[in-house]
């Protein structure tokens, strides 16, 4: 970021209003004041902490320059060394379309897809260069930024010095509209500062973040602390368990498309009957039972069986030589869909004509009349038609 626009005035400030201001922040501060850095291409591929007990870490995608997008190379790097470094990590982006609406969707339509840190994490929008000269332009394509911000999963904040958005910008319309959603830069010098001083608080409406230094330490560094939690956005308890569940189900679901599953008791031979439940177990789980349809009297023998996608299939031979595959059980997780592996079984069909009826088609093909219809998924109470295809075998 560039502090150079951001340094501020030496201020006299009287001891009433200095006293309303520190019970301000103190009380502010009491959710967090967690410590952390901000990152851009100059804190290298990995980046650069400040000190081991900084907790969190913005990282610079890119943002809008000159009339383009310019993403920044260290970005995905950066986020990954954050979080292998245990720290909460978010994204932040220099916004520098001023009051153009169209380029700061733009903006966002290329940037929002490329955010790599996790949903709920902060985008915060770097606004301290470029600004129009009509307050309500720059204010509204703020907004607008912010709702794309927020509809995308993420936690939108703006970040700028005091008095330029005190310049350019209705901040009090932007506070009302996301609460707590500045990040705000103020400090009186360049000497290495390892702590906020208070004093320079940028006393205003809405300041979650107080970035109170760029010198965090000797050689240069961005120190920020948060005043209200709002860079646990992201990382709270919950998304932790989310996070964790959905690694151990995904691990599961690894598992169990590796696995080899070896089935007890598959040669079956005899004679079935219509909805009789086939009954399969398996070494890794209990019972899988799925109901299938068989012609009556015929003799059917399973003589493979095939793991496909947590599915178990039987290869079956038909008495009359055909033959197929059938769906025995689901192994894991939720039925997806008939998946099919090999020749599906072959049917001999029939073509309806005028006069005929599920009597006459039945008696034709050795049938009943309720075994025709179901195996055609309808009831002899259902209407036929001339040029209908039945399955009659």
């Amino acid at each position: 970021m560039n502090k150079n626009k951001l340094k501020a005035p030496i201020l006299t400030v009287g001891a009433i209003f200095m006293a309303f201001l520190m019970v301000n922040v103190t009380s502010q501060a009491s959710t967090s004041r967690d410590q952390g850095v901000d990152w851009s291409k100059f804190q290298s591929n990995s980046g650069v902490f400040g000190y081991k007990t900084d907790k969190f870490v913005f990282s610079q995608a890119g943002g809008f320059y000159g009339g383009t997008n310019i993403p920044q190379t260290t970005y995905n790097s950066q986020v990954k060394s954050a979080q292998q470094a245990g720290k909460r990590v978010h994204t932040y982006l220099w916004d520098g379309v001023g009051g153009n609406m169209n380029n700061a969707k733009a903006m966002m339509a290329y940037y929002l897809p490329r955010i790599r840190t996790p949903k709920g994490s902060i985008v915060a929008l770097d606004y301290e260069d470029g600004a129009s000269n009509s307050v309500s332009a720059n204010t509204d394509v703020i907004l607008a930024q912010m709702k794309l911000i927020k509809d995308a999963g993420y936690t939108p904040m703006l970040y700028s010095g005091k008095a330029y958005l005190n310049a350019h910008v209705n901040t009090s319309t932007i506070v009302r509209a996301y609460g707590s959603c500045l990040w705000l830069a103020e400090y009186p010098d360049y000497l290495v500062r390892t702590k906020p001083n208070y004093n320079w608080f940028p006393s205003m409406n809405g300041v979650a973040i107080f970035q109170f230094t760029s010198t965090y330490k000797a050689g240069g560094l961005d120190g920020n602390v948060d005043l209200t939690g709002i860079t646990k956005s992201g990382y709270t308890t919950a998304s932790k368990k989310r996070a964790q569940a959905n690694v151990k189900k995904a691990k599961k679901a690894r598992a169990a498309k590796n696995a080899s599953f070896k089935v007890v008791k598959y040669n079956q031979r005899g004679v079935f009957y219509p909805n009789q439940a086939l009954a399969v177990r398996y070494t890794d789980s209990d019972k899988v039972r799925q109901v299938a349809t068989y012609y009556k009297g015929e003799s059917v023998t399973y003589n493979a069986v095939i793991i496909e996608h947590d599915y178990v299939w039987a290869r079956y031979l038909r008495s009359n030589g055909l033959y197929g595959f059938i769906k025995l059980g689901v192994t894991n997780g939720q039925a997806y869909g008939k998946r099919v592996t090999g020749q599906p079984a072959s049917h001999m069909y029939y073509t309806v004509k005028s006069g005929d009826s599920w009597w006459t088609i039945a008696q034709r093909n050795g049938l009943s009349m309720t075994t025709l219809a179901s195996q055609n998924g309808k009831t002899i109470y259902t209407t036929i038609y001339p040029g209908q295809r039945l399955v009659v075998r």
